[in-house]
């Protein structure tokens, strides 16, 4: 451990740098903890906190920058992929496209605090259109922050922090097996959580064939889109359904047929938004309705006129 001070010591800002950008690209390695001991270790001279802030922001913004292109040029897609290699639960995308159509691009600000948001945010940003010289400017704002103040919480509380570091470097090789194991212990929870949540929204799902024979049957199934109003906006409804936009669904006040087959669709990883929304629907005595397999992008595969997807794609494009 003693040699990972002095490391800290020789390193510390290209150790901030590496480790802030990759926390920020989305790996789970926790990158805060990293400039509070860095802007304790500046009270001593043994960093230099200016440097210390500018390499942080650095890799924050070289990160941010690289998912808002991702977003302008992949849009809804990268998100999808975002939360299906994410530890968190796949609703994140559903939430975070909620907060940043509050909030706008000034989300960016804050974004950073909030764990899931700080990845998501910046492609959301490009996606939703919004210019660069904007993205830019909250995005340096949300940076300087988010690095000065987990240096100058180091600062302020360096006492402390010298205290546990002197601790740790009595262990030696110990406390790298400890810090080893702690973050071990995060990903498993984070593993954890999200395979409960899975497990929380397992309903039988309809496919898209499935839908189709209803169709054939002469059936017209209710269909409710449960997607945020910001996915909503990326992409237009299917005709004629319901639009949910993450609030509370009340069916009676619809008038809604019990007795009626209810498809219940989103745009997220592993249709997890629709599963929710259908498990809360039979809950009430809706036990006809069920999430879409695939959902939107399964309805406009099967659905939408090929000139459609042209047009879309050419808009993209462009």
């Amino acid at each position: 451990m003693a040699n990972l001070i002095l490391l800290l010591q020789e390193y510390g800002v290209l150790i901030v740098f590496g480790v802030v950008l990759v926390e920020q690209i989305g790996l789970p390695i926790p990158a805060f903890p990293i400039l509070i001991v860095a802007g304790a270790m500046s009270i001593d001279g043994d960093t230099h906190w200016p440097a210390v802030l500018a390499v942080s922001m650095i890799a924050c913004l070289i990160s941010d920058y690289f998912w808002f292109r991702a977003g302008q040029y992949y849009g809804k897609r990268i998100l999808k992929l975002l939360c299906k290699i994410s530890l968190s639960p796949d609703y994140c995308v559903s939430q975070t496209e909620d907060n940043f159509n509050r909030w706008g691009p000034k989300a960016l600000i804050v974004a950073k605090f909030i764990p899931g948001f700080n990845t998501i945010a910046p492609p959301l940003a490009g996606a939703m259109g919004t210019r660069g010289g904007t993205f830019l400017g909250f995005s340096l704002l949300g940076g300087l922050l988010w690095s000065g103040a987990g240096i100058a919480l180091g600062a302020f509380f360096h006492t402390s922090v010298d205290q546990l570091l002197d601790i740790l470097s009595t262990m030696g090789t110990t406390a790298l097996i400890v810090l080893g194991v702690l973050l071990a212990l995060f990903v498993a929870f984070k593993y954890v959580e999200r395979k409960r949540f899975r497990q929380s929204v397992e309903i039988e799902r309809i496919t898209i064939d499935g839908f189709k024979q209803l169709l054939e049957q002469g059936t017209e199934p209710i269909l409710i889109d449960a997607r945020s109003a910001t996915a909503q906006m990326l992409d237009p409804a299917v005709p004629g359904a319901l639009l949910f936009n993450g609030g509370e669904l009340n069916p009676d006040a619809l008038g809604l047929d019990k007795g009626r087959h209810i498809i219940v669709y989103c745009s997220c990883p592993n249709d997890v938004t629709a599963a929710h929304v259908a498990k809360g629907l039979i809950s009430q005595g809706y036990h006809r309705a069920r999430p879409l397999h695939g959902g939107l992008d399964a309805w406009n595969a099967a659905f939408r006129a090929p000139r459609d997807t042209l047009a879309e794609d050419n808009t993209a494009s462009a």
